[in-house]
């Protein structure tokens, strides 16, 4: 079986692969920054968006368990006040760092944003 790492790498090799044909167009030559510091900023801006992710996804499960009534109110509670208390230290996180939650949302070309716009 193979690993995510792996799996991850072809589906990247597989989007990145240019056109097959006479017709495909030319791509534009990129460079790609490949110092430290870039590479660290661009690791921590992937996390963060991870974990933006993964709270709004929860955030999302937990309403729907709310309005389905399978949570009690102590646990509707905690619920709310813990993915609060994500939203907030992810805010700071974003904050310390230079960023806002909305420079979070990578932009997935014709699928459109990663992240649903939160207003």
């Amino acid at each position: 079986m193979r690993g995510v790492g792996a799996t991850l790498g072809d589906a990247f090799r597989l989007v990145q692969a240019p056109p097959s044909g006479a017709d495909a167009p030319p791509r534009p030559a990129r460079r790609i920054r490949a110092d430290r510091e870039s590479m660290e900023e661009d690791l921590l801006k992937l996390v963060l968006t991870l974990v933006e992710l993964l709270r709004q996804l929860i955030e999302k499960q937990a309403l729907r368990r709310v309005d389905a009534g399978d949570l009690t109110d102590d646990q509707e509670e905690e619920l709310g006040a813990t993915l609060m208390a994500l939203h907030d230290a992810l805010s700071e996180l974003c904050a310390e760092h230079g960023y806002t939650l909305d420079d979070l949302n990578l932009d997935l070309g014709p699928l459109g944003p990663l992240l649903p716009r939160s207003d």
